[in-house]
């Protein structure tokens, strides 16, 4: 039993729904066309505490019947053990680079499987397959139809029929980020299971889910989708806020409640960029930049200010402390996937334009003319970097590639042993057969 080698499909560190489902499914595809009896093990990238934070991938398992007991997350399954021990294989969805925690599991990584530009640096010597579609459960539904239709059931069709349409935001062509490939699989799969759930309705349920605040902390809404950026020991967080800016602002207690996020995680800096749909079913987007750190703020606003590739296009609103800068950002096509590229420049014109040790808070009022010269250099010198990004189709804001340098064993070794993580296996394989056998009658 202990020689037995592990297939894990891991997905990205968000968890977000796409990311989920990819790995589910691919898992599930691999398990049921390989002759050998190897392990196929879908594993979520966060805590099993975390899962909470992410509603529509609550909603979504429920709707599906996948109970959540029979999920492995990431602290649940020692991974690094697993390489030690010669047992470990992975296959990366909806991301290609590992955090530098996991750098160690490169080797392991046999298969990527990605709808992302791919990071030459830093991407595994292994078989990658990306293409730029709306959503990596796309591509998992093409690797199932083309290589083993008879094999999908109605349970998985419908996880990837729901992924594929809430990240394409329901296929709407006038948002652009469906491809054709995208398109063609939602409508192979309505095709072969036409009592799917109808596009516009696990679409507003799914949104409605996502969106859902109701009842979280402002820690847990900053942590619900956060990554993090660093340089020289300098962190910044940035959260999606899903509610309107005005509404978070009003929140009792939130400058504390933000001075306590940072000092808890020793973020320098956090960036917010609240997220709501408008009575026309629009995209507004805002930003919000909380920094203590005089010139570090200064910065990252100037930088974020005049960004022209791409255009934020910010207008600044009405701020409630020094210590937090505010706006509404007119071009709603510019995502946080859009925005992480312009924050690693702005640590980069930080250090180049001050001598201050990292970490170290700088009290004294810093001029916006102080840092001019070096957000000149800084904004043309994205000019290169992002043209690329811009001349892509557009893409869903589904997380970037790993830049947390945190990982979920840092809280601690897992508690699953490998005769664990196979009677699951065993478990889900009669889940699966219970709910096919339900799907056909």
């Amino acid at each position: 039993m202990e020689s037995r080698p592990i297939h894990v499909v891991l997905g990205n560190e968000a968890c977000d729904l796409d990311s989920m489902v990819s790995a589910l499914a691919l898992a599930f595809y691999l398990a049921k066309t390989t002759e050998a009896e190897e392990v196929f093990v879908p594993v979520l990238n966060i805590k099993r505490s975390e899962l909470p934070l992410r509603g529509d991938n609550v909603f979504f398992l429920q709707k599906t019947h996948i109970p959540e007991s029979l999920l492995i997350f990431r602290d649940e399954i020692d991974l690094h053990a697993l390489q030690q021990a010669g047992q470990l294989t992975l296959i990366l969805v909806d991301h290609h680079v590992l955090p530098k925690s996991d750098a160690a599991l490169e080797e392991a990584v046999a298969e990527v499987l990605d709808h992302r530009p791919i990071d030459q640096k830093h991407c595994p010597p292994c078989h990658v397959s990306v293409e730029l579609v709306g959503s990596c459960a796309t591509l998992v539904a093409e690797r199932i139809l083309q290589g083993a239709p008879e094999i999908l059931d109605r349970q998985t069709a419908a996880l990837l029929h729901g992924a594929i349409i809430l990240d394409c935001v329901n296929m709407d062509p006038k948002i652009g980020k469906a491809t054709l490939k995208d398109n063609q699989y939602v409508e192979n799969l309505e095709a072969l299971f036409p009592n799917l759930p109808k596009r516009n309705d696990i679409f507003d349920s799914l949104q409605k889910a996502k969106f859902d605040v109701s009842g979280l902390t402002t820690e847990q809404m900053l942590r619900k989708d956060q990554k993090t950026i660093s340089r020289q020991g300098t962190k910044v967080a940035i959260s999606a806020i899903y509610m309107d800016l005005e509404a978070f602002l009003q929140r009792s207690g939130l400058i504390a409640d933000l001075h306590a996020f940072c000092q808890a995680h020793s973020y320098d800096a956090l960036v917010a960029m609240t997220i709501f749909f408008n009575t026309c079913n629009e995209p507004v987007r805002q930003l919000a930049v909380f920094c203590p750190h005089t010139a570090l703020r200064v910065t990252v606003c100037g930088v974020l200010e005049r960004s022209h590739s791409p255009s934020l296009k910010l207008t600044p609103a009405p701020s409630i402390h020094p210590n937090l800068q505010t706006y509404l950002q007119g071009n709603t096509q510019v995502s946080r996937k859009k925005l992480l590229p312009l924050l690693q420049e702005a640590l980069s014109a930080y250090f180049d334009s001050t001598n201050i040790p990292s970490g170290q808070p700088e009290t004294e009022g810093v001029s916006r003319e102080q840092v001019d010269k070096e957000l000149d250099r800084a904004g043309n010198s994205l000019i290169p970097g992002l043209s690329q990004d811009e001349e892509e189709p557009p893409l869903p804001p589904t997380p970037m590639n790993s830049l947390v340098d945190e990982c979920p064993l840092d809280q601690g070794l897992p508690k699953f042993s490998a005769e664990v993580i196979f009677e699951k296996c065993s478990q889900i394989s009669l889940s699966e057969s219970t709910t096919a056998s339900r799907s056909k009658k």
